[in-house]
């Protein structure tokens, strides 16, 4: 089935055929069409399966781009939201190359915090056609007057689960609010919680609903397995693993910022080119992290939830949960960040044994079977501490001024073998 099948233009369909889609996914064959009509939509899709493109082709097709030359300055038309910047940098990118060959060809402009806003709100003198931003950025903008929305038409959630996660709740609906009643919603998301359902009664028209089934044409190719191993020899099993297997590049998510820098801190010191990547370093360290991984310049990331969210990188081989995830939901979206676009994916799990039963529980919400195997010369030997061992019996641990600082913190997580 051709894109120009799916009620695309010649001009968007040629666009695709040059980035490389040559063949509508199924989410993308559901999708498109419901856009093109003007419908809402609520898509539930596997990371990997081709979300972006779905909304992205029907978008630049619905935004008529105006003259450069004119006066009047470019309005919104488009607004694509985000939870992070890696994401949105990420979204830009798809968009403004599928956008390349268009005539004319539309404006697109990416924002997002933890840079100075004063080159943003440059780039967005004589308007602009389309917009992807964080929440938080966008209200800046706003309150800035660099940016108007009364006129946007169709307004993106991409990966809604993951805005109302990251607490931006009170930043949409002042969002909302400052749109036109009547316009377009597409939400897309791998998985919907409550929230998500509830923002979507809320805030959809008689959506169209595409939830692409689990079968095995659609879900990422990804083998996924989990070792048993102490606490304290995770980084050095890590290590063993990377250099018996010879993975070219390895993602690693950990539970904190402080783990991604003493982690990769360890990995570098036994002779790996690793780097951390979290929320407090600059955005240029995390965008130069981000290029070097792509380019195979480091082959480690050691990364946490929130700064890895939006990285696509080609043919990425293995994602290790050095540290599990808190949920069955965070657990879907680490793994996709692997088998990625047909590609085959590795995904291993790293489980404690204070963290079996919590690995368990993930097991069972996502129908997993895993073997929990161990490898040889990382056999653990450690037991699972009892409820009122795991208990802090110290009295500090809410009272201000005596909570552990970030020297501290950094101690224990040296001490504990991260």
């Amino acid at each position: 089935m051709p894109f120009s099948s799916l009620g695309l233009s010649s001009a968007v369909s040629a666009q695709a055929s040059a980035a490389g889609f040559m063949v509508p996914t199924p989410v993308q064959q559901t999708t498109i069409a419901a856009v093109l009509q003007g419908r809402d939509v609520l898509v539930r899709a596997q990371t990997g399966s081709g979300k972006t493109a779905a909304f992205a082709l029907p978008l630049l097709q619905q935004v008529v781009p105006q003259e450069a030359g004119r006066r009047a300055p470019r309005r919104v038309q488009a607004l694509v939201l985000v939870p992070t910047r890696e994401l949105a940098v990420q979204v830009g990118e798809v968009l403004k190359g599928l956008a390349a060959g268009l005539s004319p060809v539309p404006k697109i402009s990416v924002v997002f915090g933890g840079v100075s806003i004063n080159p943003q709100m440059m780039g967005l003198r004589g308007g602009t056609d389309i917009v992807v931003a964080t929440p938080g950025r966008l209200l800046d903008l706003v309150d800035h007057n660099a940016l108007q929305l009364s006129e946007v038409h169709t307004l993106v959630l991409d990966e809604a689960d993951r805005l109302l996660d990251q607490g931006f709740s009170e930043e949409l609906a002042r969002i909302v609010a400052l749109l036109p009643v009547q316009r377009q919603s597409l939400f897309f998301s791998a998985t919907f919680g409550p929230q998500v359902g509830a923002l979507a009664q809320t805030l959809l028209r008689d959506p169209v609903r595409v939830e692409v089934p689990d079968g095995a044409d659609t879900l990422p190719d990804i083998a996924q397995s989990a070792i048993a191993v102490d606490t304290r020899a995770r980084t050095q099993l890590l290590r063993h693993l990377i250099q018996q297997y010879g993975w070219s590049r390895t993602l690693v998510f950990v539970a904190t910022k402080y783990a991604a820098e003493i982690v990769a801190d360890k990995l570098r010191k036994a002779g790996l080119d690793a780097e951390p990547l979290h929320g407090q370093l600059s955005q240029g360290k995390r965008s130069q992290v981000l290029d070097d991984f792509k380019a195979s310049r480091i082959t480690v990331v050691v990364a946490t939830d929130l700064a890895a969210r939006g990285i696509d990188v080609v043919e990425l081989p293995v994602v290790v949960n050095y540290d599990l995830p808190r949920s069955a939901d965070d657990y879907t979206h680490r793994i996709g960040r692997t088998g990625r676009a047909g590609q085959a994916g590795l995904a291993v799990s790293f489980v404690t044994a204070d963290t079996e039963a919590h690995w368990r529980l993930i097991e069972k919400r996502q129908g997993l079977d895993v073997v929990l195997e161990a490898v040889e010369g990382f056999e653990p030997t450690e037991v699972a501490a009892s409820p009122q061992a795991m208990v802090d019996h110290s009295g500090n641990g809410g009272v201000k001024g005596k909570r552990p600082s970030k020297k501290d913190k950094l101690r224990a997580a040296a001490k504990s073998g991260v």
